[in-house]
């Protein structure tokens, strides 16, 4: 979950090093850390420290580095608590080599209390310096690369690492295995980085490195390897955004940015996916044979957070659509329960990022068993999507803020395409009744417009209930997985205590929580279950509950019951759980502001979970 880019080439490698960090800075933000190599003192320096990279960057200021070669990191702490000693880069005991590590070594104690007694000295608790005293170990008399490759045919675990040595200043040498790493390629220069954001900059040619791949980088070329040396030839990629949709644009932050991104993503994306003459649905990366998914007799779902919730969505909308028994996992549960799959069974995997630890393990131990995966991703090139049989990229650009907001609603769009899609090949629906499915679908950008058209109202609201200590989110049917997503949505952001219910569980046991101190969120849309939400929120206000509605336009009854509510517009109930998104991302934005919480980059999370 950490974020590390490094640098080879003719330019100085500091300010490029440094900008990269902002751009991986939503991947971890406890400490960061920076070393160049002195060509001029034949020699590495560091510059390191706890904090965030604008920290790092007031040290460099004062005490800047150059060199043309160099590596840098901001750290997600997993081993060792967040301060100067554990950031990194780490060296080994002759200061001799460098290296920047994602991810976690799990063998990392028995290997280090072995090189403790051959007489190695550790200055850190992390996990990662181990991997360089086991380089230094083993750089006797072979190129680095070589040493870096015995070294991580020793390692337990998952790693994305950066070396460089001041004994061959001439090369910047990277691995990854359960973490993602990339070359960027430029004119007279090439980078190592964890995402694209941070070379984007400076070139928009990459190429992802798979499992178990070791590239070695110098200023002008590559070259790509396995394990055992063997070498490995790649196409890159170009990447078809720019540096630009990876600003804030004029937001005070990227999640209110993305917040408004919104409706100009899912028109996007259901103009790519649905061809206009024909209203036929088209997935062009969808590989999976139409005969297989003819033969699909269960559909399972993993997915992690936010994901897993678009996944619990998509369960009523399968089931609804498509009438196939569907279960939904939370990734690091379905890795390890017996998995009762086989090859009828159709795995979803959804993920934003495309390399969410837990998401992959279970793609892979789903793929063992013979179920063929379809990825629901955002990023294209990630782990997830080369694993996969077949995806569906949502083309949501660049996500920043480290709570989902856009890539929320563009995987339920593609859950949406995906089982209309499916419903026509099976022979479920006729087109003219998917037709009649995307008409009102089509409609869902405008209405998000008019929900972000409200955003001031829904600003003061928020502002109103941002002191209370607790809250409650309550939904039903379709739009209880959307009280499960609005409550942590606040958990991420506001630091505020949130759960969310089915509404008709709230008498096992949540109502004993309800009290004039505790707010209680209702997902209260025109439905065929509105009546019994009513009742839910007659019984919450006879205890004193703070409610606030989200209702649909027009509803009268619902100002009865409380002033404080939020009006979307007239929505299908199928679809709702699109529209419903926005209020409750706005809401939980609101109140964490106000209470001055920095909603980007929230303590202790990280955007990408690329570690168990």
């Amino acid at each position: 979950m950490c974020g590390i880019i490094g640098y080879i080439g003719e330019k100085e490698a500091q300010p490029i090093l440094l900008n990269g960090l902002k751009r991986l800075e939503y991947r971890g933000y406890d400490s960061c850390g920076m070393v160049t190599f002195l060509s001029h003192k034949n020699s590495l320096s560091v510059r390191k420290l706890p904090g965030k990279v604008k920290d790092l960057e007031g040290l460099l200021k004062k005490r800047p580095l150059s060199g043309n070669l160099g590596a840098s990191h901001c750290r997600w702490a997993t081993h060792g608590s967040p301060n100067q000693i554990n950031a990194h880069p780490h060296l080994d005991c002759k200061d001799e080599i460098a290296l920047v590590h994602n991810g976690i070594i799990e063998n990392y104690e028995a290997l280090k209390q072995e090189l403790i007694k051959e007489g190695h000295r550790f200055r850190s608790q992390t996990d990662t310096e181990v991997i360089v005293h086991l380089i230094e170990k083993l750089y006797q008399n072979v190129p680095l690369e070589e040493a870096v490759r015995k070294c991580l045919k020793l390692l337990k675990g998952s790693y994305a690492i950066a070396v460089i040595s001041k004994r061959e200043p001439g090369k910047l040498v990277g691995a990854r295995s359960g973490s993602p790493l990339i070359i960027g390629i430029g004119k007279n220069e090439n980078f190592l980085a964890s995402d694209v954001p941070a070379v984007l900059e400076y070139t928009k040619e990459v190429v992802f490195l798979d499992e178990g791949e070791v590239a070695v980088l110098s200023q002008d070329n590559f070259k790509i390897t396995d394990l055992e040396g063997r070498e490995i030839a790649k196409k890159s990629t170009r990447i078809n955004w720019d540096i630009e949709q990876a600003q804030k644009q004029g937001y005070k932050h990227f999640m209110l940015k993305e917040i408004n991104e919104q409706p100009k993503v899912l028109e996007n994306l259901l103009n790519l996916r649905i061809q206009k003459e024909t209203g036929k649905i088209v997935f062009a990366e969808q590989r999976i044979p139409e005969e297989k998914l003819k033969s699909i007799k269960n559909i399972s779902i993993v997915a992690c957070g936010t994901a897993y919730h678009a996944g619990l969505v998509g369960k009523y909308i399968l089931e609804s659509i498509c009438a196939i028994p569907t279960l939904v996992d939370v990734s690091s549960e379905f890795r390890y329960r017996d998995l009762l799959i086989n090859s009828d069974t159709l795995v979803i995997a959804i993920s934003q990022s495309g390399e969410t630890a837990d998401t992959l393990a279970g793609v892979r131990e789903a793929k063992n068993l013979g179920a063929p995966i379809l990825s629901i991703c955002n990023v294209l090139g990630s782990t997830l999507s080369r694993e996969s049989d077949g995806v569906i990229y949502t083309h949501a650009g660049p996500e920043i803020g480290v709570a989902s907001t856009k890539a929320y609603t563009a995987q339920l769009a593609a859950l949406y395409l995906f089982a209309l899609y499916l419903a026509g090949i099976k022979n479920i629906l006729t087109q003219e009744k998917i037709n009649k499915y995307l008409e009102d679908l089509k409609k869902i950008p405008r209405y998000l417009q008019e929900v972000l058209k409200n955003q001031e109202a829904i600003a003061k609201l928020s502002r109103r209930h941002a002191h209370f200590g607790s809250f409650l989110y309550l939904g039903r049917n379709i739009n209880f997985p959307s009280a499960l997503e609005g409550a942590l949505k606040l958990k991420e952001i506001s630091y505020i205590p949130a759960e969310g219910y089915a509404a008709g569980e709230m008498k096992h046991g949540p109502i004993a929580l309800i009290d004039e101190y505790r707010a209680v969120v209702c997902i209260v849309p025109q439905s065929k279950v509105y009546e019994k939400m009513i009742s839910n929120i007659q019984e919450i206000r006879s205890r004193r509950g703070k409610i606030i509605a989200i209702a649909t336009e027009g509803d009268a009854e619902i100002k009865k019951l409380t002033r404080e509510v939020v009006y979307i517009p007239q929505v299908d109930e199928f679809f709702s759980p699109l529209v419903v998104a926005l209020p409750l991302q706005l809401l939980a934005y609101h109140i964490a502001t106000k209470r001055g919480c920095d909603v980007d980059q929230p303590r202790n999370l990280a955007k990408s979970v690329t570690v168990e």
